[in-house]
Parts: structure tokens; sequence; C-alpha cells
């Protein structure tokens, strides 16, 4: 089954619950996705109200991919640098598919489509990223394309005593 993607659509309390929704699955899998489990959607809310906010802001779009039944599935939010020396890249922020989803290359999809949607973004050269380390999701990212361009030892920390590099990846467009 093929998920539809579709780049900045409208925001509303379906979106918000199904990317709230997604978010809490994701975490509570044990995707690195900003948060540690168990979530509940109420522990993720205030990122998508802080995601919503930079939406409407005109700093951030968020690319949703849904199901065959219209459920929001996969996500990625690319974020406009606001550093004025810096703004021939984006950030891509959130990347997620479904734990049901995962395994039949709709990650590899999704991050064809983020590609796509920067080269669409007026004076955009590349993409770039954070990644929890150990993991061994740069290496999905790695295999899309991307570079690993940094890591930051022990910068994220996951628990006391589980200290996570960060992984800084690079998808140049030029």
């Amino acid at each position: 089954m093929a998920l539809t993607y579709e780049l900045d659509p409208s925001t509303g309390p379906d979106l918000a619950a199904g990317v709230v929704s997604l978010w809490a699955d994701v975490t509570n899998a044990g995707g690195a996705v900003g948060f540690v489990p168990p979530v509940t959607a109420e522990d993720v809310r205030p990122r998508w109200i802080g995601h919503l906010a930079a939406m409407a802001d005109g700093g951030m779009r968020l690319l949703v991919g849904r199901d065959e039944e219209g459920a929001v599935a996969a996500t990625a939010f690319l974020a406009r640098n606001t550093h004025p020396l810096m703004t021939h890249w984006i950030w891509a922020y959130t990347v997620m598919v479904h734990p049901r989803h995962q395994g039949r290359g709709h990650g590899r999809e999704l991050m064809a489509r983020v590609e796509e949607a920067a080269r669409g973004m007026d004076g955009v050269e590349a993409v770039r990223l954070t990644c929890r380390g150990g993991t061994g999701v740069d290496r999905f990212y790695a295999a899309c394309g991307y570079k690993e361009v940094g890591r930051v030892p022990g910068a994220i920390r996951v628990a006391e005593g589980d200290d996570r590099d960060d992984v800084i990846m690079l998808l140049p467009l030029l």
C-alpha cells in the first residue's frame, strides 16, 4: 500500500490528532523523535503546538503521508534556518513513519519527498538533520544520500547513565 503525500496540508483538529498520535506511537515503539517512552498524546501536544506556531509564521513546513484510510502515517517538518548566514540550508525535523508502515520503503519515499520539497524552496542548497546515535537510523539516512558531517559525543541524555551521540547529517542538493 502506497502512502499519499502532501506538503503544507490544511491544519485543523484531524491533522493535529493524527500527528500527535503518530508521534506518541513512534516514540512508544522506540523511535528517537524527541522523547523517551512511555509518552501520551498530552506529552507530545506541546511540541505539536510549537511546530504549528512555526508553520503559521512561515518558518516551518509540514510534509505528511497518509495511508489508504487517510490516517497520518508519516511526517517530516522542514524548517528554514533563521541565521542570516545559513539561510541556504534547511532543517528536517521529526521525521517519522508509523511502526505499522515500516519496512515497506515508506521511509525512503518520505526522504525522497523531503528532498523534492527542499529543491522547490528558493535558495535552499542542502538539508540538514540530526539523529540519535546508537539507533542505527544514521545508516538509514546515509542510504538516502545523507552524509555524516559531525557528531557530538554524549549530547543526548536518554536516561541517567545512557548518553547518546548527536549525529549531524547533511544532504547537499547541488
